[in-house]
């Protein structure tokens, strides 16, 4: 049965908004397929309509981050995979966490059940000027 999950990307300032929302062919999914889909799905939205800012999980190479997103220094296409490396190493390495309802997942391979009351929101964490 097919399965509809709205992610939201929050700020350790409280502020919530809704990123994406993706549509899977299970109910259950690990963190690193949440991850793979996520990325995946920007990257190719990016691609397709070339806005000029990509708005993503991480920060592409060559890339400067603005208020929005993230500037490419020069127009191109992103590689999803490239990008998807990249989340799971920002993951692994705390550059954000994910929290299913209130509960912080920190394994890749934990399984998260989707239904109407799931609610996962990936939490950007920056690091400290100086620290």
């Amino acid at each position: 049965m097919p399965a509809t999950l709205t992610l939201y990307d929050e700020t350790t300032l409280g502020e919530k908004r809704a990123a994406l929302t993706l549509r899977f062919d299970t109910t259950r999914i690990t963190v690193r397929d949440l991850i793979r889909d996520r990325v995946y799905n920007e990257v190719w939205d990016y691609n397709q309509n070339k806005t000029g800012i990509f708005r993503g999980l991480v920060q592409p190479t060559d890339s400067e981050r603005q208020l929005n997103g993230f500037k490419l220094k020069q127009a191109r296409q992103i590689n999803w995979e490239e990008q998807y490396q990249k989340a799971l190493a920002a993951f692994e390495n705390n550059g954000f966490v994910i929290l299913v309802g209130d509960r912080q997942v920190d394994d890749l391979d934990t399984e998260i059940e989707i239904s109407d009351q799931t609610q996962v929101s990936f939490l950007k964490l920056i690091p400290l000027v100086g620290g």
